[in-house]
Parts: C-alpha cells; structure tokens; sequence
C-alpha cells in the first residue's frame, strides 16, 4: 500500500521528489514528479499484408486506452465496472482498493458486506476530465485480505451514467490474467497512464500485517505511484479490467509496510525493489449475481466471507 496522505506529503517536504510517494498528493509538477511513462497509451494498428495483389486490408485495431470510466476518490483512483452479466438498469458498481476506504485499512482477517456509505467519486471521460459527481449508497464489499479491493453500489445506474455523460463501465473479466499481456495502469486520481505486461504472479505477496494471493506482478516500466492505487488495471487488446493496483516495494524492504515480499509455495522469500504488483479480479464476477447482489455462498465465488 502506499503512505496515508498526511505522512506521504510530509516526507515529499523534508526528502523531495525521492521520497515515498503519497496516496493523494499535490499535481505531480508541483512536487517534482516526472511520470517516465507514456502519458497516454497509443498502440499501433496491427496491418498485415499478403500480396500486391490485395486492394483492401482489414487489420485488427485496439484502441488507446483513456480515462473513460474511470474516477477519483479523495485519496486514491478508482474505476466504474459492470460484470458480464451485469445489465444496463443495475446499480452501477465502482471498484477501488480496500485500503482506500474511507474508514481506514480493514484489519487482516476482516471483511465488510453491506456497509451504508455516502462517499463521492469524480466521474472523469476518455480525455480525464471530470464531468460528473457520482455517490455510493453503500459499500457492497471490502477486504483487504486474499485480494485487497473495495466494491461501492452507486445511487445510479449504469444506464442513467450512460445517457447523462455518455460514458460506460468497463467490463471486468472473468478469467485469470495471463503473463506477457500488455496491460494499462489507469489513475483516475493522477490522470496519468502507466504502460507495461503482466511479469508474472506471487504465490503470496505479504506486506506487514497483509496477506494477497496470486497477486500479478508488472514488469518494470509500470512505476506506479501514491494515488494510483486503486485504478482499473486494463488489458490492452480487450478494454477489459483483468486486476486493480494495490502496492509496490518501495525501497527494498522485506515483507513491510509499503514493501511487500512475495512467498513462493514453499516459504521461499523473493524482494523485488521498485516492482509493482495488482490484485486480480477474475474471481469477483461469480459473487455477484441478478441486479449486482453480493452473494457470498453463489457457486464459484471464492472471496472471503465475514
């Protein structure tokens, strides 16, 4: 996870543009940090020619990933998602971290279903300007523990997003990521893309009191920072969100706060410096049925229960 703003900015004061980075934080130009990556994501159209002979060439496209759907929290980024059975007149669903609830870090071990909430997203489209405000009635799920995500049921429906701001959810996939899929890391609260592939995964990846399973780690040119936590994870040949940004190892530290570790299925400790990692969200689709109802006990669902 990243530092709690109060004492992320207070160490970008006293150690500059070098220091760990906040979970919400002043524009990156006011504080000196320079994003590496691609602003915005710009993938080449895939042409493949035959012969001469061929007067036309229908060639697979994939659009550049932007902002729409995505939002902003008060300390972290966020995405509006719809399942693949969700329908148009569902209550729309915003997924972020667990770590960015409004009530703090869920302890290890804790779950939370159903909780009212009346917390309020900036609702940003393709170009990263915000044009709505949206409002949870509730926080349908939240856990920091296996996974590391928190699920809001809107007072709105997709439909109604739709036909006010002409911008709809991005769909969450159902199946397991794979490794080498070039994906997009989409900061609502930044309003920056970060561009790399799926490296691989972590058995478990532990940090302090915190333990996530088969977590996907990003190769090296993600280089994520305080306040994208919480953002949509997009694989760029679908559109689809196949994880959501949680956490990175910041300074080399071994299963600590701000620095996870990954444990293999035999005990084995690996610390990777200055990599970033995901949560999956494949297993979240089964736990949701008719209307987005949370149900826990539908079969296929695997997160952890209360």
């Amino acid at each position: 996870m990243r530092k709690p703003l109060g004492a992320a900015l207070f160490a970008l004061v006293i150690a500059g543009a070098g220091a760990a980075p906040a979970v919400a934080a002043p524009d990156p130009q006011s504080v000196g940090v320079v994003d590496t990556e691609t602003a915005t994501l710009v993938v080449r159209d895939a042409v493949t020619s035959t012969t001469a002979a061929v007067s036309r060439i229908t060639a697979p496209t994939v659009q550049a990933v932007n902002f729409a759907g995505t939002v902003s929290l008060s300390n972290c980024s966020g995405s509006v998602v719809r399942f693949p059975g969700s329908e148009d007149n569902d209550p729309a669903m915003v997924m972020s971290n667990g770590h960015c609830l409004e009530t703090g870090f869920p302890a290890a071990g804790e779950v939370i279903v159903d909780r009212a909430s009346s917390r309020t997203f900036g609702l940003l489209n393709a170009a990263g300007t915000r044009v709505a405000t949206l409002r949870a009635s509730k926080i349908a799920y939240a856990t920091m523990t296996d996974t590391d995500v928190s699920l809001y049921q809107l007072t709105t429906t997709y439909a109604q997003i739709k036909s006010s701001y002409n911008i709809s959810p991005l769909t969450m996939n159902d199946t397991h990521p794979v490794a080498g899929t070039a994906i997009t890391v989409v900061s609502g609260y930044w309003k920056r893309t970060y561009a790399c592939n799926v490296d691989g995964f972590a058995y478990r990846l532990k940090e302090g009191a915190w333990t996530w399973k088969d977590s996907v780690r990003y190769t090296s040119a993600c280089q994520t920072i305080g306040g994208t936590s919480g953002s949509p994870v997009v694989d760029n040949a679908t559109g689809n969100v196949v994880a959501v940004n949680n956490t990175g190892n910041e300074d080399g530290g071994r299963c600590t706060d701000n620095n996870p570790c990954e444990v293999d299925e035999s005990g084995n400790v690996t610390v990777r410096a200055g990599i970033n990692y995901a949560q999956e969200t494949y297993q979240i689709p089964a736990c949701f049925g008719v209307d987005n109802k949370l149900d826990l006990s539908a079969s296929g669902c695997t997160l952890p229960k209360p």
